[in-house]
């Protein structure tokens, strides 16, 4: 089969797939409700309930999933190729850590600014991402060689430790109902309530993806080692500055919509590699889609499991992600 054929078979799939899962998830729910009613525009809002459950309550919840499951599973695809580890994660580097970080401060300093129908905790949030990302940057590129793979993991994880336990010191400083916020919020939580948050977030991430966009084929080589790569062509430094800038802007970006949603960047691209094969110009649309489908459906289960009570989405993507993680550890020794 040509890879056009496949690439148009296998995205195809996965996009009916998401599509299906985005459609149905808004109708699912302690409440039931009827969709002709939900789009009957004979009825006045303020008393079409269907509706407001609908386009209020639900859909802005499952546009989040959507756009943070494809974020951080795509993330995953391009780290897991630049660091050439089957383990590593768009948390890897530290940019989760920096945008908690940046949370942890705007809640425990109550902070109320906002911008563009955004509150302070994403914006603090992202800010710190971005913190995180420079000076990750900055000492991943101080060698002479360009951009060193090995520093830069080194790097977010040494900074992911230091960042982590500052989390820790706010929330010891901090009283019981900030310290509550604060660790719902790391759990990573899809409430979101409104359309400001996702419109915030989209151009961050369209950036990311349009980078994303013209990697697949110097992933592939980055993947058999930076020499193969460069005697194929690949400006390997310039590569491997794109995959890191993109695919922290694009975590950074997905943190800040919902807190850091575990385990969706390692099992989303070891499963569609499962499916489709190695190929990142067929993985990379391909784990986009697919982890859209996967955290919507991983929120719905959170909405209903314990209903009316909701369980943060984080907890169950770390029950499914623990299990395939230490499978993978074992696959891999």
């Amino acid at each position: 089969m040509s890879l056009r054929r496949r690439l148009v078979t296998v995205v195809g799939s996965f996009g009916i797939l998401t599509l299906a899962v985005v459609l149905w998830a808004p109708t699912v729910g302690s409440t039931p409700i009827s969709l002709a009613r939900a789009f009957d525009a004979a009825l006045p809002w303020a008393d079409n309930v269907d509706a407001q459950i609908f386009f209020v309550a639900r859909l802005p919840r499952v546009l989040a999933g959507a756009l943070i499951g494809a974020t951080l599973a795509a993330a995953g695809v391009v780290l897991q190729a630049l660091l050439r580890n089957p383990l590593a994660t768009p948390f890897t580097l530290g940019v989760s850590a920096g945008a908690a970080l940046g949370a942890m401060l705007a809640i425990a300093w109550r902070l109320d600014v906002g911008a563009l129908g955004v509150s302070s905790v994403p914006i603090a949030s992202f800010l710190g991402s971005l913190a995180a990302i420079l000076i990750v940057y900055w000492l991943a590129s101080s060698q002479r060689r360009g951009l060193s793979t090995n520093v830069l993991l080194l790097a977010g994880v040494t900074l992911n430790s230091f960042f982590s336990a500052l989390i820790l010191f706010v929330q010891y400083l901090a009283d019981f109902a900030e310290s509550f916020r604060t660790v719902r919020w790391l759990m990573g939580d899809l409430d979101v309530g409104s359309y400001g948050p996702l419109l915030a977030a989209t151009p961050f991430i369209i950036t990311a993806f349009a980078v994303f966009a013209t990697l697949p084929r110097a992933l592939n080589l980055l993947t058999m080692g930076d020499d193969v790569a460069a005697s194929r062509g690949v400006d390997v430094v310039r590569a491997q500055q794109w995959a890191f800038v993109s695919a922290s802007l694009a975590t950074g970006a997905a943190v800040s919509l919902g807190g850091p949603v575990g385990f969706i960047g390692i099992v989303v691209p070891h499963l569609v590699r499962l499916m489709v094969g190695a190929d990142h110009r067929v993985v990379l649309p391909a784990a986009t889609l697919f982890g859209a489908a996967f955290l919507v459906l991983c929120d719905l289960l959170a909405r209903t499991v314990m209903a009316p009570v909701e369980v943060p989405v984080g907890i169950i993507t770390a029950l499914i992600g623990g299990p395939f993680f230490l499978w993978l550890l074992v696959r891999q020794s």
